[in-house]
């Protein structure tokens, strides 16, 4: 069954707040979630405190994919833990998380195409990716598809596919029978500073006394750093899908060309979505940082289309507040769960698209379809990493739609920085200061 993404149930987590603890986490989506669970795995006294639903938001409405190929550099080791990390989550919770290795491929149209997937392939391959490209022969066979228009494929046969909409709410339901206090419908207001110094959390509901805090809040997290005086260029983007009844299991792989995206589900259906099509609603914050933004739409080689003002409530809507006292109801109060209208054009041409590449499959019924808004940054990489101007903050955020399948493992590291333990991985690259250290932004792969 789809994820209804609502709010007017009875929350899941109610429980009373902690008036103190060793961990606070901003933000019930995947990250959030797993930080939470590692965190109380290592006996860290944990609260994870969401302001609408565990995962309503743009963590259950993904494409549920748990990748390495196409990543960037710096997050492919992290990517390959991921998948380690969502393995043993999987046996932990029973199955439950519909976890599979089905493969990931990156459909061709043109030589052109195949000389940037092996660009990409080259310089990963040193870091133990299983990725390979396909013929058209080889392309065809795998995806089964008729009257096939792709000369082949970037392929990589150990990446993995999750039932977001079912994971993370089991993760959030683990992480509590493992000790970590889950609090849906409570807002974070702001951070309780003295003299600097990060020493809890203002909530709707009270305060919670902490010296180390997470925030992992998606879409919301610019807005919450803003309000404290920290200035980083994220802006969000929306992004349609669609979920069909369930079909013949003509295709048992996850693949995307230059127009559709689709992967088998666990429910004998297909998820569908049109691949890097994301349309931009302006507000003051996408004027603000247009200069960052320019060289990435200049490029031509992301699919972003500009849309009417951002509606009311949305992060960057015209009238949401920067600025609010404590004692105020916030922004994250007034939208529990942001959920926008999806594009119904779309809709009807990812079912097209699908329909005309695999007529073996009859016609494609509906089940449900549905927008999510993705955290974006210009170079399209995340922020994960301290934040030296308020000592005990950490921050994972702008994922640029890579959040669901690396999730567990950045979760893990975000429960590893508040105990100051090595984290294995390099984060240079994802470091907040990039955005005013005078750094040049290098954009990640778009394959």
């Amino acid at each position: 069954m789809i994820f209804p993404f609502r709010g007017d149930d009875p929350p899941e987590h109610a429980g009373d707040l902690p008036e103190a603890c060793d961990l606070v986490v901003i933000g019930g989506g995947v990250i959030g979630t797993c930080t939470a669970l590692y965190a109380a795995r290592a006996g860290l006294r944990v609260a994870l405190l969401e302001k609408g639903r565990i995962a309503a938001e743009q963590s259950s409405r993904n494409w549920g994919w748990i990748r390495v190929q196409g990543r960037d550099m710096a997050e492919i080791p992290i990517a390959l833990e991921a998948q380690d990390l969502w393995t043993a989550l999987d046996a932990d919770c029973g199955g439950r998380l519909g976890v599979r290795t089905v493969g990931v491929s990156y459909l061709a149209r043109s030589e052109r195409e195949m000389a940037g997937f092996d660009g990409w392939l080259q310089e990963a391959k040193p870091l133990g990716v299983s990725s390979r490209l396909l013929d058209a022969d080889e392309t065809n066979a795998l995806v089964g598809a008729e009257n096939s228009p792709w000369t082949g494929a970037l392929h990589t046969p150990t990446d993995m596919k999750g039932e977001p909409w079912v994971a993370v709410p089991e993760l959030a339901r683990l992480a509590a029978s493992e000790g970590a206090v889950v609090r849906e419908d409570c807002a974070v207001r702001g951070l309780d500073l003295e003299a600097g110094q990060v020493r809890g959390v203002v909530t709707e509901h009270g305060r919670i006394r902490a010296d180390r805090v997470v925030l992992a809040g998606g879409a919301w997290s610019s807005l919450l750093l803003r309000r404290h005086g920290i200035d980083i260029p994220q802006l969000s983007v929306r992004s349609t899908a669609m979920a069909t009844e369930a079909l013949p299991q003509a295709v048992n792989t996850a693949a995307v060309d230059d127009g559709l995206a689709f992967r088998p589900r666990a429910d004998g259906g297909y998820t569908l979505a049109p691949a890097g099509f994301a349309e931009l609603f302006v507000g003051p914050d996408s004027v603000r940082h247009l200069s960052r933004y320019l060289p990435l739409a200049i490029s031509g080689d992301f699919d972003v289309h500009l849309r009417r003002p951002a509606p009311a409530g949305y992060p960057d809507a015209w009238g949401t507040p920067r600025r609010w006292d404590d004692a105020e109801e916030s922004p994250f109060e007034r939208v529990r769960i942001l959920s926008p209208e999806p594009n119904a054009a779309k809709v009807i041409e990812m079912r097209t698209r699908f329909g005309g590449h695999f007529p073996q499959m009859g016609k494609v019924p509906l089940q449900a379809f549905w927008a999510g808004m993705i955290d974006v940054l210009p170079d399209v990489v995340p922020v994960v990493g301290p934040v030296q101007q308020l000592p005990g903050l950490t921050v994972a955020t702008g994922m640029c739609g890579h959040g669901f399948g690396i999730g567990p493992a950045f979760g893990r590291i975000m429960a590893d920085l508040a105990q100051e333990r090595d984290l294995g991985h390099d984060l240079h690259r994802f470091r907040i200061t990039r955005f005013s250290d005078g750094s040049r932004l290098v954009p990640g792969p778009n394959i």
